[in-house]
């Protein structure tokens, strides 16, 4: 008779707010104060946000002047990514007490697989208490934990009792937890795809379980079997310490179809800004740059040139961009999405300079 397989243990780790908290606690004079990492001329974008800027509904990918108009005594501070690399570096040295088994999503997040852990502990709700104990101590910082036995439960754990929080989802109540969640809430469910869910009528974690393999794989592609599982707390994706990214992207969706260059070609500003931020915070350059075009009527292409040199600024991206969307006018039927990508990706020399480019 074959034993059980234990349910792993694994903790989401998420710092609060962390670029805006390094500012706060690095000068003691913002402090309170409603700040926002970025740059606040007309085309900057939000990288970060404090909580007390968040009260007034400012948040990270936001363009900075949407973010003064909802904030008018808004503090706008350049983002420091040294500073940051240096606290994550610490955050990082505190997991590996626990476990060697960590995968970091960002500078500021990972995931950690404690089921056999460094320190012979056996509940993972005291290492992740332990866990934030100790970035307490040692970097000044909070950060939240989510608890449970599968990544995509860790995740959504980790935003229940932001900031500063601890919350579990044991094996028991994972299902139900999952049940109550609306969609629009899970991880991997971006804005997107949260309308292509309510028009479905899925609107909650228990509409999407009513759902069958083949519906989801239908009207979702490949992201089907991964919503059909996770519908029902299951999530077999192991914490991946050598996780390497083959690519860097972000994409938008824009409320109304573009037709025209112009309004296009200012949509992707944020975007490129989000994967140059994201480029220069890993120390990461890439040779192949890629433009992803969604329709109107959900058919897509794809445009793509590889240059030499590895890209070294936001401004280089930023070109290499618009030679790719210009062809594609005029258009016959409107734009709904558009994506930047950068591929082939190294890591930059030490010597690099760093290109601090508008961050989000």
């Amino acid at each position: 008779m074959e034993t059980p397989e234990r349910p792993r243990k694994i903790i989401h780790v998420d710092m609060d707010a962390f670029y805006a908290s390094v500012e706060q606690r690095d000068n003691p004079e913002l402090r309170g104060l409603p700040l926002a990492v970025g740059h606040g001329e007309a085309r900057g974008v939000v990288a970060a946000a404090s909580y007390e800027a968040r009260k007034f509904g400012v948040h990270s990918a936001m363009p900075s002047v949407t973010a003064k108009r909802k904030c008018p005594d808004l503090i706008f501070v350049k983002p420091r990514f040294d500073a940051y690399r240096a606290v994550s570096q610490q955050i990082h040295a505190i997991f590996c007490e626990y476990t060697p088994l960590i995968e970091p999503l960002s500078l500021d997040e990972a995931y950690l697989d404690v089921t056999e852990n460094l320190k012979g502990m056996e509940l993972a709700t005291e290492i992740a208490e332990e866990i934030r104990q100790e970035i307490k101590v040692r970097t000044g910082l909070t950060a939240s934990a989510g608890v449970s036995y599968n990544k995509f439960l860790a995740k959504m754990a980790s935003d229940q009792k932001k900031p500063d929080g601890l919350f579990v989802i044991t094996p028991k109540n994972g299902p139900a937890f999952v049940e109550a969640l609306p969609v629009k809430k899970f991880h991997g469910v971006g804005p997107a795809t949260a309308e292509r869910m309510h028009k479905l009528g899925i609107e909650t974690g228990a509409d999407l379980k009513a759902c069958d393999l083949v519906f989801l794989q239908q009207h979702f592609g490949k992201s089907g079997p991964y919503f059909y599982w996770i519908a029902r707390g299951i999530d077999e994706r192991q914490v991946k310490p050598d996780r390497e990214r083959k690519s860097i992207g972000a994409e938008d969706t824009f409320t109304i179809d573009v037709h025209d260059f112009e309004t296009a070609h200012a949509g992707l500003q944020p975007l490129i800004d989000k994967v140059w931020r994201y480029c220069d915070a890993n120390r990461i350059r890439g040779r192949t740059v890629t433009l992803k075009v969604k329709w109107a009527d959900f058919t897509q292409i794809t445009r793509s040139k590889t240059v030499t040199a590895p890209v070294s600024s936001s401004s280089e991206l930023a070109d290499i961009i618009t030679l790719l969307l210009s062809p594609i006018f005029p258009v016959s039927k409107g734009i709904r999405l558009l994506g930047v990508s950068v591929s082939s990706l190294h890591h930059a020399s030490a010597q690099s300079a760093p290109q601090l480019a508008l961050a989000l």
